[in-house]
């Protein structure tokens, strides 16, 4: 059976941040809940509150609510409208198809001066002579009864009437409360003969299943042999088991029962029982895998892949000479090396992009260069380990302490600037007439050029 608790109210108010203390909206319908508690110290702050379909049996917890105004308890196990006094701000109240038979409860509503709308249809008093015109007149606040309008003149003659209408309602009340009495009585005399039923049968099937182990001591020792024999008798125990459950789920529906609050919860904790025998029956039929084999009796290792979800903080590598192990949650992913590795120098990293695990891992008796192709093998003589070690001191770079090799540059200087010099305008060469020239002619009035 379902509670309120914590939990369930922060879940169901992911549209406030799951903060429970300002939420102002709460659904929980459908949750099973047999009764009302801790809201009105959790959620003080509600307007609406949504409790239709579960199995409430009383109205209670839910006076400190003064800002609620809109409260859906329909479809639950209510018999008497109670403890609404506190919440001031009450304008709808929703008791659909309950188990109302108190009419005469409704006068505790007279407080609530904001109430406008109330819903009764579905309840054992809806069907009374009189009872709308009794809910009219003793609610005068009201503006709608299950969804109708209340009239002036309807209300007007409520309050004419009503003296009468309430002797009448008084009078049914009180033969509803015999039957009641009486199916509560019937309804606790089934109960306790399924129990004793339950009871009966128990002793007489016994064992709870450890008759099994009470056969296995007289089978053979042998492993094999108790496989062969027990496996066809749980498979037919199995089968009985359904078959007898499926007769009792047809009978169970099958017969008739009165629409009550005690019919309902006895159908609830059917299903309950059913829904946990199949789940019993279901966990009997699953195999118990075999723990996973990584490494052969000979010391070989095989290759597995049994991880789905790839996760950087549950993942965890191993690297041998022979082989690499990846465990993600607890699943291997192994491979089989095809040379020898060194587990020292190797190394895991994945893709912050991609998610690829990327793990480098050196082989044995090669020389890794760093994001430079594959490495080479390397001879294994002692002749060309001797070349190779001399090669690399050759080509080994050393560090130069004289300072004078690490002068600082002038860094003045570092770009020099081209000198321009400015262009000098020559001057034409003068051309002199010679005496030969044809145009020469000499005056004698005109100096000489200098």
């Amino acid at each position: 059976m379902g509670r309120i608790t914590e939990d369930l109210i922060r879940r169901n108010a992911e549209h406030n941040d799951c903060i429970i203390f300002s939420l102002e909206e709460l659904s929980l319908h459908q949750q099973e809940i047999e009764r009302l508690e801790h809201i009105d110290r959790w959620c003080r702050d509600l307007k609406i509150l949504y409790l239709q379909n579960n199995l409430i049996g009383k109205i209670e917890n839910v006076s400190k609510l003064k800002k609620l105004e809109y409260l859906n308890l329909a479809l639950n196990n209510i018999e008497k409208i109670e403890n609404l006094e506190g919440c001031e701000g009450l304008t709808k109240l929703d008791l659909t198809v309950n188990f109302i038979g108190e009419l005469s409860s409704v006068k505790t509503l007279q407080h609530n001066i904001h109430l406008k709308e109330l819903f009764l249809m579905g309840n054992p008093c809806a069907d009374f002579d009189g009872y709308r015109q009794f809910v009219v007149a003793a609610l005068q606040q009201l503006k709608w009864l299950d969804g109708k309008e209340i009239e002036r003149s309807e209300r007007i003659q409520a309050l004419q009437d009503f003296p009468v209408v309430e002797q009448q309602i008084r009078e049914q009340e009180k033969a509803y409360c015999l039957k009641r009495a009486k199916d509560k009585e019937e309804a606790q005399r089934k109960l306790q003969e399924e129990e004793n039923k339950g009871e009966r049968e128990g002793r007489h099937t016994g064992f709870d299943g450890r008759w099994y182990t009470d056969i296995s001591a007289t089978l053979p020792s042998s492993e094999e042999s108790k496989d062969d024999v027990q496996a066809p008798e749980i498979q037919g125990e199995c089968k009985k088991k359904k078959l007898d459950s499926g007769e009792d789920d047809l009978e169970f529906w099958n017969k008739p029962s009165l629409y009550t609050p005690e019919s309902r919860l006895e159908t609830l904790r059917h299903m309950e029982k059913q829904r946990k025998d199949q789940e019993k029956l279901s966990e009997k039929k699953k195999k118990v895998k075999p723990p996973r084999v990584l490494i052969c009796e000979d010391g070989r290792a095989l290759n597995v892949n049994e991880p789905k979800y790839m996760d950087t903080s549950l993942i965890d590598v191993d690297v041998q000479p022979t082989y690499v192990r990846v465990m993600v949650k607890g699943k291997p992913f192994q491979l089989v090396l095809p040379a020898e590795v060194k587990p020292d120098s190797s190394s895991a990293k994945r893709a912050q992009t991609t998610g690829h695990l990327v793990v480098y891992m050196p082989k044995v008796g090669e020389i890794i260069t760093g994001c430079q192709g594959t490495s080479k093998p390397v001879k294994s003589t002692p002749d060309s380990s001797r070349e190779k070690t001399n090669k690399r001191s050759q080509q080994m770079e050393r560090l130069e302490v004289d300072p004078s090799k690490h002068a600082f540059p002038d860094v003045a200087n570092i770009v020099q600037a081209k000198k321009h010099t400015p262009r000098r305008v020559q001057a034409e060469p003068k051309i002199i007439p010679s005496e030969g020239d044809p145009d020469f002619e000499d005056n004698p009035e005109v100096p000489p050029l200098i």
